[in-house]
């Protein structure tokens, strides 16, 4: 997906990054990503089927992100899960994170996906209110997780 013209009332232009504009990831706000960049992490990132990362941009400072992949199955159709959005406190507020919502939805559906799924903490009412007015509907789920290495029964 090429650049989005930025808008004209806010400047912000939204973008896929790829190993061939990676660069815009050399001026990024605080509060964006949870950790530092590591460029091995993103090249292999950027390089993996069914992964995508669109980055906001605010005069070459990237303001915001979210990435997101394709999961598919045997028995119903593909899903886009969002694994991450971020966006710098400095732009809240002002449909930035709708707008990245947005970009990888339309990704997400060009990847022949068919429905959207993200988790959050229970506890972030922020989060928890933002998707709620995106649509999204709630749902439970207990979320397990561990190391590769997990120890075999028996």
């Amino acid at each position: 997906m090429p650049e989005a013209p930025p808008s004209a009332q806010d400047g912000i232009s939204i973008c896929r990054v790829t190993l061939e504009n990676a660069h815009v990831l050399n001026a990024v706000a605080d509060d964006i990503f949870d950790h530092e960049i590591s460029q091995t992490y993103l090249q292999a990132y950027l390089l993996a089927p069914g992964h995508a990362l669109f980055d906001s941009l605010s005069l070459g400072v990237v303001v915001g992100q979210i990435r997101g992949m394709t999961q598919f199955h045997p028995d119903k159709p593909g899903e886009l899960y969002i694994d991450n959005l971020g966006v710098a406190q400095s732009h809240r507020r002002h449909g930035i994170a709708r707008r990245l919502v947005r970009a990888l939805v339309e990704w997400g559906a060009g990847e022949k996906c068919e429905t959207v799924w993200v988790a959050t903490e229970p506890d972030c009412k922020v989060a928890r209110a933002f998707y709620a007015a995106m649509g999204f509907e709630k749902d439970e789920a207990l979320v397990y997780s561990g190391p590769l290495s997990l120890s075999r029964p028996g």
